[in-house]
């Protein structure tokens, strides 16, 4: 068989698939990876530069460092950067927990000394994160700080089951709008919920009674001296975070944060200021090793969802921030199942010491990145200079002022919200910002696990919905009522098919065609559909025309409009001859829009007695 009589069914759309799948995966990948750039700050770099390719052999420890082309001097001054990062950051993160200060530092530690000297990734540094502060703030509130070890804990547990089992990718597999709504809901009520200690005041609650409380909030102050100066110190660090990127020099390499924390101080030892600061206790003895008791607490069904939700959450934004980080830097890619390994031994230790849950941070990693590191060695030494600072300095620590680490935590809460992404979302996608503004409200309403939930299922829905597009098409022709249909034919899409039908019906036409020769996917509920009209129409006396390209969808008497090649194997789903005829008259159809779809069945069987 020669020509098209000799073609394998499909093949051609499947060699022209393959080619696409193959381009179309690069460029998602690139995208991929900038979205997430996008989503957790232009500032942090939008470098990309493509994986090298595989070597001939075995394959190499792409993780390893490269101690040959290692400078020392880069390596130690890149860890002093990501520690003068990470200290205020730690302390305000376990401030805005509702945990001791020591807390976020023995937390940074293990992230430093733990994480990072664990092989899955080479330039990401973990520690407490600000996105996992409200969720642990509800936990605190829920269950006390006793039972957070219990928790963090069994999270690390569940995150190292995960990697083994090489579950680290399935993290990929998320919707970015969901991961942006994600982002939005930690940051939106963040920001609120620290406008309070930011004013030397305590917050109402929950984030929408925070909103709420907002004009109290300003009303007070104003009228208080003190808590005027508390959020003036606020005001200073949010204005020297936002506008610090452009002080020129190498004045710009000192945190901004660590900027604001020496005002704060400064401010805070002059005569007749009362700003609350921090209220600092022994290192040692704020570990708190989970004993029985605690344990216990394994049997409360809100401990459990405790644990899922901060497996599933510390675990995305780890490996989130893994996909943004590798983005900044042309070193060797994150194995997500060993990053996702080592976050899990860091929240274990953790959970053992009673500390607050560790997470890859986009801040520190991109102060990682930019400072020049190449090798593991720089996260791991800004671990030793935490541990060494809280042993050594701990009294320089009951100096900062609380509402300058708000005003910390209040734009490391911006940041995450983004606002700026959903207009561009808007114009990019109707409904991926759906999905994202509808994740982002539901988090915020409800609660962090809830709203993550409702976001993935949104997009679920979402996909099946564009997976299912179909173009539905009826319109009169001379003695004939047509109704053309491309696309996945799904149950989601009756309504259109069945409108589509009933008006070819109303038409009052002696002949209905049913063009169906695009259609890739036709499920039981719109077959059935179709059969049912069919018979109907036939009933009433109606010619009916049924042009299907699939072997399987053609009732057993039908008239074939030629001959058609034998399939023993069972597995075309399309016939390949090229000409037909409609009605006897020998006419050729051109091809639908469906994978080589170059022929059609006709169902001219008899109407019934009275015949067509």
């Amino acid at each position: 068989m020669s020509g098209a009589h000799g073609r394998r069914p499909g093949a051609g759309s499947r060699r022209a698939f393959d080619g696409q799948e193959s381009g179309a995966g690069r460029e998602f990948g690139k995208a991929y990876g900038n979205e997430f750039g996008k989503a957790y700050g232009k500032e942090f770099g939008n470098e990309f530069d493509a994986v090298p390719p595989k070597p001939d052999g075995p394959p190499a420890d792409r993780t390893a460092p490269r101690r040959d082309r290692t400078d020392l001097g880069t390596e130690i001054t890149a860890s002093l950067v990501v520690f003068l990062v990470a200290l205020p950051l730690c302390i305000g993160v376990a401030v805005a927990s509702g945990v001791p200060a020591e807390l976020g530092i023995i937390s940074g530690v293990i992230g430093g000394l733990v994480v990072g000297a664990a092989r899955g990734s080479t330039l990401q540094v973990s520690g407490p994160a600000a996105g996992l502060a409200a969720l642990v703030a509800e936990t605190v509130m829920e269950f006390g700080v006793a039972m957070l070890g219990v928790i963090v804990l069994f999270s690390g547990i569940l995150q190292i089951v995960l990697g083994l089992v090489k579950l680290g990718r399935m993290f990929q597999a998320i919707s970015l709008a969901v991961v942006q709504g994600m982002l939005a809901g930690i940051g939106l009520p963040l920001m609120f919920s620290q406008l309070y200690p930011m004013s030397d005041a305590k917050a109402p609650g929950t984030p929408l009674q925070n909103m709420a409380g907002v004009p109290g909030l300003i009303a007070d102050t104003v009228t208080d001296p003190q808590a005027l100066v508390a959020a003036g110190l606020g005001l200073v660090t949010i204005v020297l975070s936002f506008l610090w990127k452009r002080v020129p020099g190498p004045v710009r390499k000192v945190p901004a944060a660590l900027v604001a924390v020496g005002i704060g101080i400064a401010v805070a030892s002059l005569p007749g200021v009362g700003v609350k600061t921090l209220q600092v206790g022994d290192l040692a003895a704020s570990v708190d090793v989970p004993g029985p008791e605690q344990l216990s607490g394994l049997a409360s069904a809100g401990v459990i969802t405790a644990i899922l939700t901060f497996t599933v959450i510390a675990s995305a934004e780890s490996l989130f921030t893994a996909a943004a980080v590798d983005r900044m830097h042309s070193g060797p890619r994150t194995r997500y199942n060993t990053e996702l390994v080592a976050q899990g031994a860091g929240n274990t230790i953790a959970g053992l010491l009673g500390a607050l849950p560790i997470t890859a941070v986009v801040a520190r990693s991109s102060a990682n990145v930019q400072a020049g590191a190449k090798t593991r060695l720089s996260r791991t030494l800004h671990g030793l200079w935490l541990l060494a600072f809280a042993l050594l300095l701990p009294q320089v620590l009951a100096l900062i002022p609380i509402s300058v680490l708000a005003g910390v935590l209040v734009h490391s809460g911006w940041k995450l919200f983004a606002p700026d992404e959903f207009p561009k979302m808007w114009r990019q996608d109707r409904g991926e910002f759906a999905v994202m503004t509808l994740t982002t409200l539901v988090i915020t309403v409800t609660a962090l696990l809830e709203g993550v939930l409702f976001g993935l299922a949104a997009g679920v829905v979402l996909a099946a919905l564009r997976m299912s597009r179909t173009v539905v098409r009826q319109h009169i022709e001379d003695d004939t009522a047509k109704v053309v249909m491309a696309g996945n034919a799904t149950f989601l899409r009756l309504p259109k098919l069945i409108d589509a039908l009933e008006g070819a019906a109303a038409s009052g036409k002696p002949r209905i065609r049913l063009d169906l020769l695009g259609v890739t996917h036709l499920d039981h509920a719109c077959r059935s559909q179709v059969e049912e009209f069919v018979a109907q129409q036939r009933g009433a006396g109606v010619r009916v025309e049924l042009l299907m390209p699939d072997l399987s969808g053609v009732p057993a008497a039908a008239e074939r409009s030629g001959d058609v090649p034998e399939d023993p194997a069972g597995v075309w789903d399309y016939a390949t001859v090229g000409s037909a005829a409609v009605g006897g008259t020998g006419g050729r159809i051109p091809p639908g829009p469906g994978p080589d779809a170059e022929w059609f069945y006709l169902d001219t069987r008899p109407l019934g007695p009275s015949g067509p």
